[in-house]
């Protein structure tokens, strides 16, 4: 893949390192989700997992207005399809209702470079961290159109915060702040908006520069304890002997005594 290629016009790639930026690209529309953007988002899964050469994944967005304001509401009510017409079109819509789910092997971070509502909001949530812009609002407002944010919100706000917490914000539907997001801890971290994706590629270094494997079978534990603390605590059983099996374990152990940087293999 070149450092950058465009995904449709809906989406564009950009490659940095080991970390690969997947940036929705309809400002016209404040990056509102339709089918075209949503395949687009689960190519980029599709094209993380599939090279082991990238370690992070990013999803960003163009403009500094909104990261994603949800379905696009404009084709919804016109009655355009969501659903995929081809083989190709169902593995990337697939891949995107993994993310959806938590169920993407690659670390995610979202880099909100703007306010995220409804859709969109859910899909920041279902990265693993987020780094936002401090001029950004998050919500989920569907409530207020009569809806239920079937995306996940739901179940996201409800693992993440307190139970009260997470009420207020599926049944007011209103507004937060990003460092009351953060304070919450649904937001990672909260800086100025010209520096949100310089954040979100720093973290990514930070855990780009760990053992994949390591770093894969930890996301998968931790994600699963926050739902079912005895599964994660079986699949824990279960990962420990192959990750310290692997040759990145043992060459973990040697860069710290030879007090060098790692070179790992992935296997």
């Amino acid at each position: 893949m070149p450092d950058s290629e465009a995904a449709g016009s809906e989406l564009v790639l950009e490659r940095r390192d080991a970390v690969l930026i997947a940036r929705l690209n309809r400002p016209q529309a404040r990056n509102a989700l339709n089918a075209p953007l949503m395949r687009g988002i689960g190519r980029a899964v599709l094209d993380a997992e599939a090279n082991p050469e990238i370690r992070v994944l990013i999803i960003t967005a163009t403009g500094d207005r909104a990261f994603c304001v949800g379905m696009d509401l404009k084709a919804f009510s016109s009655g355009a399809s969501f659903a995929a017409t081809d083989e190709r079109g169902q593995a990337e819509m697939d891949a995107f209702m993994r993310l959806t789910e938590g169920n993407v092997r690659v670390p995610i971070i979202g880099a909100a470079n703007g306010t995220a509502v409804g859709g969109g909001f859910e899909l920041l949530l279902s990265c693993d961290l987020v780094v936002a812009s401090a001029a950004a609002k998050f919500g989920l407002p569907e409530v207020k159109r009569g809806l239920i944010a079937a995306g996940g919100g739901v179940v996201f706000v409800g693992n993440r915060i307190p139970l009260a917490l997470a009420l207020e914000l599926a049944l007011t539907g209103d507004y937060i702040q990003a460092d009351r997001a953060q304070a919450l801890g649904l937001v990672n971290t909260v800086v100025p908006p010209e520096e949100v994706l310089d954040a979100a590629l720093a973290l990514a270094g930070r855990i780009a520069a760990n053992g994949p494997l390591a770093v894969a079978a930890s996301k998968e534990v931790v994600r699963l304890a926050a739902a079912d603390p005895g599964a994660a605590w079986k699949r824990l059983r279960e990962l420990q002997p192959e990750i310290f099996a692997t040759e990145d374990a043992k060459e973990g152990a040697m860069s710290f005594i030879e007090k060098r940087t790692p070179q790992w293999k992935g296997r």
